[in-house]
């Protein structure tokens, strides 16, 4: 049944234009979902912050970003990006940021994501050592609760290798399971 609208009406056009939600609107949005996850910040000791919030989305996007690498879906994963920013810019305007300012916040949320993007890319090459110093220095900037650094790392390699399993097609619906 449709949904009503706040005047009693039937909301048709949500209706007809939920299908087109676009791939990676849906993909982002089980990204946030999956960085959202209440083990991070009770178990895992990630800061319930803003800053601690942006971690695990970058983190997220980093592991589907790179499950999708050498898919042939290039222009996916560069919209997924681009959709990221465009959410980032959204939410520091909604936090009351002006807009003479909005431009230079987002200019360094890129660097702080581009670094993090090359900081796991090349952790996940190095091996598990630099993995682990690379999300202590990342996710828990102010020093972790003891055993929280080995638990995300852990994380990590799991989330990597549970991504892999999952058909390209599933994932591009936004069909993501993380451990």
């Amino acid at each position: 049944m449709p949904e009503l609208g706040y005047d009693g009406k039937y909301m048709i056009l949500k209706q007809l234009f939920k299908g087109r939600e676009k791939r990676e609107q849906r993909l982002y949005g089980a990204i946030v979902a999956a960085a959202r996850h209440a083990q991070f910040y009770e178990s895992m000791g990630v800061a319930d912050t803003i800053e601690g919030r942006f971690e695990m989305i970058v983190l997220h996007l980093f592991l589907v970003l790179n499950r999708l690498k050498g898919e042939g879906v290039e222009d996916l994963r560069q919209r997924l990006t681009d959709e990221f920013f465009a959410d980032m810019d959204r939410s520091l305007r909604e936090l009351g940021v002006s807009d003479v300012t909005v431009g230079k916040k987002v200019r360094k949320i890129a660097e702080s994501y581009y670094g993090r993007v090359t900081a796991f890319d090349k952790a996940l090459l190095a091996g598990p050592k630099i993995l682990e110093e690379t999300i202590s220095r990342n996710i828990y900037p102010d020093g972790a609760l003891e055993g929280s650094t080995r638990a995300m790392t852990t994380y990590f390699a799991n989330a990597v290798k549970q991504l892999g399993i999952i058909p390209l097609e599933q994932i591009i619906q936004g069909e993501l399971r993380f451990p």
